[in-house]
């Protein structure tokens, strides 16, 4: 698969709050002249002029909250798209995990500095991996140097490729398969020494809550966050294939180029992704969700703190990732912390400033193309 194809349509997925700098300052206003979000709405139309079927998208500020939606969530019927859609997020799941990680930690049930080993014996072994000398935070910060399950060229070829897709939509993987892909290559290095986005790592970290609490990790979400939150429209689906109304159809073109034939892959079993990007969600939802996280709402202050504590890539300039929880900078000085996601069809970000003020969710329904980054500094920068 081409690495543009990869970016695109796995699970580390179009995250155009990617990954660099450290923090830097407190968050900035956003500045005056934005409060009408024309350059949000033009951003977002530019989107769909670049070939992105249509785009959702809803921002709170305060307490005054503004949506605005571009282009069909159906390219047959070209009924457009909704303000309440639901769709799926991709690796926005990773933050919900790493919030129940951090709060079972709080509750002394586990600790951040354990061994992948202690929760998992034997699983994390194999051409040079070895959970034992791999921790829990590692896992959670992307410094394990595990490998990365959806960079395996017969797994891509298997569920992002067309004829693979069509073939396997409905497959259902289990977390222990998709660490065994893992775990058949060399690490990509020595734990703690280097960064890579590793979707094991999140596959890893879910059943380490299994372990840990005796339950499914998605019950753990329901219960502590989606629940106490009033998160109507997220879900953890499993093996569901479909998404909840109301929700628009999903676009991908299933090939390792941006071109070619178009395809409806709304219908898909998201074990493929499990607890590193099976979630599914809406713009209102994942606003309140993320203002929430930074409001302390979620996490006492230590365990927050430590949340947002980053590493960075020098690949990934003005971004640094916490565990589950990135921090851009923006150009014009605003910080923003949240999460991007993509899975077949879907590519979403959601992000809010730290006092958790000014939130911003917006999902496209096509993988191959759009500026998510032009959105964030329209909204945020009024450019």
């Amino acid at each position: 698969m081409s690495t543009r194809m990869t970016v695109r349509t796995t699970l580390v997925a179009a995250t155009a709050v990617a990954l660099s700098a450290a923090l830097a300052g407190p968050a900035l206003a956003a500045p005056a002249g934005n409060d009408d979000h024309g350059p949000t709405r033009q951003a977002v139309q530019a989107v769909v002029k670049d070939g992105v079927p249509g785009v959702t998208l809803t921002a709170k500020d305060g307490r005054n909250v503004w949506s605005t939606t571009a282009g069909v969530g159906d390219l047959k019927t070209g009924k457009p798209r909704s303000a309440d859609d639901r769709y799926r997020v991709g690796s926005i799941t990773k933050t919900f995990v790493a919030t129940v990680v951090l709060q079972l930690e709080a509750e002394g049930r586990l600790s951040l500095d354990d061994s992948v080993d202690k929760w998992l014996p034997g699983l994390v072994r194999g051409n040079g991996h070895d959970g034992r000398k791999v921790t829990l935070r590692q896992l959670l910060n992307h410094t394990s140097g595990i490998y990365n399950y959806t960079a395996d060229e017969t797994f891509g070829r298997t569920y992002f490729l067309k004829d693979g897709f069509f073939e396997h939509r409905y497959d259902t993987q289990e977390p222990e398969e998709l660490v065994a892909i893992a775990m058949a290559h060399k690490p990509d290095f020595a734990p703690g020494t280097s960064w890579n986005y590793s979707n094991t790592n999140y596959v890893l970290a879910g059943l380490v809550i299994e372990k840990a609490t005796g339950r499914p990790y998605g019950e753990e979400i329901r219960r502590r966050i989606i629940k106490p939150l009033e998160l109507d429209g997220t879900s953890v689906p499993g093996t569901r294939v479909t998404v909840p109304q109301p929700s628009s159809r999903a676009y991908s073109k299933l090939a390792e180029t941006a071109t070619g034939p178009t395809y409806d892959v709304t219908k898909l079993n998201p074990s493929l992704a499990f607890s590193a990007g099976e979630m599914i969600s809406d713009s209102a939802d994942l606003n309140r969700f993320y203002s929430a996280l930074l409001r302390g709402r979620l996490l006492p202050p230590k365990q927050l703190k430590q949340m947002k504590t980053t590493v960075t890539d020098e690949t990934f300039p003005n971004t640094g990732y916490g565990l589950g929880l990135m921090d851009h900078k923006l150009s014009c000085g605003v910080h923003v912390w949240g999460h991007g996601g993509g899975i077949h069809g879907s590519v979403s970000e959601a992000v809010t400033t730290a006092d958790g003020r000014h939130s911003l969710a917006f999902n496209l329904n096509g993988d191959w193309s759009g500026d998510t980054q032009a959105v964030i500094e329209a909204e945020f920068c009024g450019k």
